[in-house]
């Protein structure tokens, strides 16, 4: 079982770093609409907490994957021609959004005024001065990135699927390492 990445196959890292981000982007899309549909109270409170540490978290996880990459480049899609430059374009988005997401939360989180706490243990430093037209700017950002994202990941899960069963081994590869 290889580490790295080849040409026609996932090595470990990759492939654990991917499932890690995939459970932690559901975790953080199921929180965020959780939270986005209660009123904050101090019982509350610590799910908002919780919620920023995922959110950078999956940050840093995914900054971890773009070097990874760059030191082993993932195999490209197993389609052609024009589906293969969708594909890519589609996962470049997903990146965007990975990484538009959670900045916009935490300048949000900034803009309120309020320290950005991650684990309830460091002050990570504000992105943007207080200020509450920002904040409400930021938070609508904020949302319309994770909606965006959480409509994407639905897709490409049952893309996943689809080409699956249809037989070209695209989540084999990602299970398994190789199709």
């Amino acid at each position: 079982m290889a580490l790295r990445n080849g040409p026609d196959e996932f090595g470990l890292i990759s492939r654990l770093i991917h499932w890690g981000m995939a459970l932690l982007l559901i975790s953080l899309l199921a929180l965020g609409l959780r939270i986005a549909a209660m009123e904050p109270s101090l019982s509350t409170l610590w799910l908002y907490g919780l919620h920023k540490t995922l959110g950078l978290t999956a940050l840093a996880l995914l900054l971890l994957r773009v070097i990874w990459h760059l030191i082993s480049p993932p195999p490209g899609p197993q389609a052609t021609g024009w589906m293969r430059l969708f594909i890519k374009a589609w996962h470049w988005t997903l990146y965007a959004l990975m990484i538009a997401t959670p900045i916009a939360g935490w300048a949000g989180s900034s803009a309120s005024g309020i320290d950005t706490l991650y684990a309830e243990t460091f002050v990570i430093p504000p992105l943007v001065e207080p200020n509450e037209t920002s904040e409400f700017v930021w938070f609508i950002l904020h949302e319309i990135f994770a909606k965006t994202l959480l409509g994407m990941v639905i897709v490409h899960m049952l893309a996943a699927l689809k080409r699956e069963m249809d037989g070209d081994g695209t989540l084999t590869r990602m299970l398994r390492g190789r199709a």
